[in-house]
């Protein structure tokens, strides 16, 4: 319990943020125990009965029968979303789009030549059935690339990284923060190989220190991200006829900084 809500803490904070009041989070967090009790703790063979989901959860028959009967709200993903991490993904790694040192390159709205090198190029490469002038709007209004002094379309970091889209923002929050407590929940309560989940924590640094480090946790964790993109984009084109199951796979890295506390040791980490 302690874990827990040192853990909810953050998210009540989110909520409260956007005006989420703690009986509907209430009403989503009973909806989410009848949801995750009837289909993670099965008995083969057996139907799961309102009075066994009772009996797992706590909650009132009578608010299990009415929750059974309502369909979940589906996690959409946002249309940037959907296009966004993939045209990003070639835009870094694939060599028509890149310097010498792999690093994406400044577009033109349009190829002015025969190399056929440019932003509409880029989102021709992942989908015709969406007019680039769009896309581009789009990503200029939520801060993923920039124009240069050229006219040309900057992407501003290796990634596809809103600045200023609350619905793109708040995507990858429940993606990635579920994937991440979803590995820790594997690593505690299963016997199967752990996922990889470490981190580095000192508890009372200076904060001339924590910027540096800060600065340096970016540029070593983009270096990993991009080096993990690359991998991944060729791993698929060779296997992309390969028989057998597929997987999802999610990486990632975070720095958080807080105001010290003065009861912590300083050299634990």
């Amino acid at each position: 319990m302690s874990a827990l809500r040192w853990l909810l803490k953050p998210v009540v904070r989110l909520a409260m943020h956007h005006q989420i009041g703690f009986p509907a989070f209430a009403e989503l967090l009973k909806s989410i125990y009848v949801e995750t009790a009837e289909q993670a703790f099965k008995i083969d063979g057996k139907p799961q009965s309102d009075s066994r989901l009772h009996v797992l959860t706590g909650i009132h028959r009578r608010d299990i029968k009415r929750l059974r009967k309502q369909t979940p709200a589906s996690v959409t993903v946002p249309n940037n979303i959907s296009i966004g991490g993939q045209a990003v993904s070639r835009w870094c790694t694939d060599a028509r789009f890149t310097d010498a040192d792999g690093h994406p390159l400044p577009l033109p709205r349009r190829s002015a030549d025969d190399s056929g090198v440019s932003f509409n190029a880029l989102i021709a490469s992942v989908s015709k059935d969406i007019r680039p002038k769009t896309v581009l709007e789009e990503w200029l209004r939520i801060g993923v690339v920039e124009l240069n002094d050229q006219g040309h379309v900057r992407l501003r970091t290796e990634a596809f990284i809103p600045d200023r889209g609350l619905k793109e923002k708040l995507y990858y929050l429940g993606r990635n923060l579920h994937d991440h407590i979803a590995a820790c929940e594997h690593n505690i309560d299963t016997q199967e190989a752990p996922f990889f989940e470490r981190s580095v924590h000192y508890p009372a640094l200076h904060a001339e220190d924590v910027a540096v480090l800060q600065a340096r946790a970016a540029e070593l964790a983009m270096e990993t991200l991009t080096t993990l993109n690359a991998l991944a984009v060729e791993l698929r084109a060779r296997s992309q006829d390969k028989p057998g199951p597929r997987e999802r796979i999610n990486f990632g890295a975070y720095f958080f900084k807080a105001p010290a506390e003065t009861d912590h040791d300083e050299t634990s980490h």
